[in-house]
Parts: C-alpha cells; structure tokens; sequence
C-alpha cells in the first residue's frame, strides 16, 4: 500500500471514531436532521474502517506466519507456516484492491430515494403494456430491498397499460442501485392483440432521477403556475368527482408535471412538488454537463427499437443487457419477481471499475 493511501485510511479512522463519539451526545440525539446526516455518515464511513482494520490484521498474520518460517527448523512446520503466509498475503491483496475501490470519490446522489419515469415507446398498447411490466418489475425489486414505492403520476392507457407513469422509490441506496437501468427497454414477444401468433419488438424508455431535497433546488412561489382538476382514468373517464389533481408549471423552464394519485389536493401537490424538485434538479445537472438535450437524449434515447440498453425476449425467456454482454435465462423471475440483483452488481461493477481506471 502507497503512503498516500495509507494517510487517507488513517484520517478516515480518525473521522469515524470522531463521528461515532458524536452520534452518542445528547445535542445530536435531540437533532434529527443532524442525527440522520451523521448516522449516513457513519455508515459510509464503517465499510472503508472495516476493511482496512481486515487488512491490517491480515497483513500481520502474513508477516508472523513468515517470521515462524524463518525460526523453524522442521520441514514440514516451515512448509505449513509458509502456506499461512500465502494465503494471508493473498487476503490482504484482495482487501487492498476493495480499499481502492472503496476510496474512489462516490456519486454524491448514490444514497438518495429516486423517481422512475417510465413511458411507452415504439410499440403502441404494447408498449403501454410493457411499460406497466416495467413498473412492477421496479416495485418487487424495491420491495425484495425494504423500500417504499409510491406512484406519483399515471397516464393509463385502454388496455390496462400505462403511456407513462412516475414511481417514487425511497429508501438508501436507492439512486446508486437503480442509475443504470436508464435508457431504452425493449420486449420480443407476442402481443396480446396479435391473432396471427407473429412476434412484435416493442420498447418503453426508463429515466432515473435522483430525489431532490429542498435546500438543493429552490423553487420560488412566483414561479410555478398551479392549476387543478378532475383525476381521470383509462378513456378519459372521471375517477373523482371534486378537483383534487394538481398540475404544476415550472414558468421558467416550462417543465409541466401532473399528480392525480390521491384523493386529497394536499397530498398530490406536495407529491407534485417532490417531482418537480427532481426535474428541476436532473436539468441542472444536465445543463452542467453542457448539451441538455443531448444528455437527456443519451439517457432514454428517442425509444426507436434499434436503440436499447436491455432486451427482454419471451420466446426464448432470455434477458440480456446489451451494455456488458451479460445474458440470463430467468425472463420470468426478472420482469415478474424483480430479482434484478445480477444486473445491478454487474452494472455497479463496471461502473467502479470505470471509475477506477480513471482513476490510475
């Protein structure tokens, strides 16, 4: 281990043990926004300390397993300290390489709730369709973690479907988790529709925001036109008989979002709200990235079938995420039961060994 690393692992120890004496005062136990930003704190901070008090352990039983090499004189007690010490070397190799990665600079949205765009792409009432499979495809995934969803908006469409519906999803991690499934599904089956048994290509689109809190994103009263109305169901029918949805217009940007999830025109604006934020704020970071429109479009891209990140083909119940060549054959359990573990560890993989090589 560089001495530059071995610094930041003991400045990091010092901030833990630091944080962890102030979690137990009384002034943090009656702050509850300085309680949870030291409890986040303290759990990033754990994993790193862990790992590098394994790899501190490790290396000193290498080094006293070859220090018993050198003082024994029976070939066979020497062989077998010998073999210690290679595999403690072997650990402490493996613990160095998982501090590098730990020590990487983190995305600063990685522990946020997020919001789930999904909308219909190519495809019409299939796509709609797909796009619903999507959305509970996302909500067991969220529920086999312990998170909480919630629907903040929904266009349905006439055959059960949805043409676009927002999911919220709290709950830590769940940003760093689920950024990598933005950009553009596809589905290979037969439709429902189809009486002719031929398999059609469909695709819905997928953008994940990360939730914005209130000290990120000021939105001024001024700003935002608010209009309300009827909620409506599939066809346009009416589903609430006073004026409970809430559509929000951001005036400066022109962003327009709409909730009609709930009863209460209370409870839809401040869901409206919460979206808006994360609009607002996924523009700026857009805008930071320069191109607007072009990051925008490099997300979800336009939804045409030949652009994808994953395909989902039911003849052959076979998934496969085109972006690192990874295969399964559990179409079922993936698009149904959410087990979406495989692809989120082997994205979040590639990411960090991504980081990484940049890195180096």
């Amino acid at each position: 281990m560089n001495p530059a690393m071995r610094e930041r692992l003991d400045e990091i120890e010092r901030t833990y043990e630091e944080v962890t004496k102030e979690l137990s005062t009384p002034d943090v136990a009656s702050d509850p926004s300085r309680l949870r930003d030291l409890g986040r704190r303290h759990r990033e901070l754990e994993e790193i300390v862990s790992v590098a008090r394994e790899y501190r352990s490790a290396l000193a039983e290498a080094e006293d397993a070859r220090s018993l090499t050198r003082g024994e004189e029976d070939p066979e007690s020497r062989e077998f300290y010998r073999q210690e010490a290679v595999q403690a070397e072997e650990q402490a190799r493996k613990l160095e390489e998982r501090l590098e990665v730990l020590l990487l600079p983190k995305d600063p949205n990685d522990q946020k709730n997020v919001l789930v765009e999904i909308r219909g792409g190519a495809g019409g009432q299939e796509a709609a369709l797909f796009a619903a499979d999507l959305l509970g495809m996302y909500r067991r995934y969220a529920e086999r973690q312990g998170w909480k969803t919630d629907v903040l908006s929904s266009s349905p469409s006439d055959l059960g479907g949805f043409k676009e519906v927002v999911l919220e999803i709290r709950g830590e991690g769940a940003y760093s988790r689920l950024k990598h499934e933005s950009g553009v599904h596809r589905v290979q089956r037969i439709p429902e529709t189809e009486s002719g048994g031929r398999i059609h290509t469909s695709t819905a689109t997928v953008a994940v925001l990360p939730e914005a809190e209130e000290v990120e994103v000021e939105v001024r009263p001024e700003d935002v036109q608010t209009d309300v109305f009827r909620s409506s169901g599939p066809g346009g029918q009416s589903v609430n008989t006073t004026d409970s949805a809430v559509r929000l217009t951001h005036k400066p940007t022109g962003i327009v979002v709409s909730v009609q999830e709930e009863r209460s025109q209370l409870q839809n604006r401040e869901k409206a709200m919460r979206y808006l934020r994360a609009r607002l704020l996924k523009l700026e970071q857009e805008r930071q990235q320069r191109e607007e429109a072009d990051a925008r479009r490099a997300q979800v891209g336009t939804g045409e079938r030949s652009e994808k990140i994953r395909t989902y083909n039911f003849p052959q119940s076979r998934v496969t995420d085109h972006r690192i060549g990874l295969t399964s054959h559990r179409l079922d359990g993936i698009l149904h039961e959410g087990e979406l573990d495989e692809f989120v560890e082997a994205l979040g993989a590639r990411e960090r060994a991504e980081r990484l090589g940049r890195a180096e």
